[in-house]
């Protein structure tokens, strides 16, 4: 029953990465694909990038743990 939960959680998070580069690539090449949902991914993006690299090591130490969990 484990395994089926984490499976589920699995595809769950590949699905959103999906929709997360999906987003970008629609607001990189349509600016305006967007407005019906009101979001700016790649800002949001961006910003997320930002706060990694303003706290120092300790930005870069949470990225990596983010960076391996996602491959894992």
């Amino acid at each position: 029953m484990l395994d089926s939960v984490t499976n589920i959680f699995k595809q769950v998070t590949q699905m959103g990465m999906a929709l997360i580069a999906l987003g970008v690539i629609l607001q990189i090449l349509f600016p305006g694909a967007l407005a019906f949902i009101n979001a700016d991914v790649a800002g949001n993006l961006i910003g997320l990038i930002t706060t990694f690299s303003g706290a120092g090591l300790i930005g870069l130490i949470a990225a990596g743990v983010i960076i391996y969990l996602i491959n894992k």
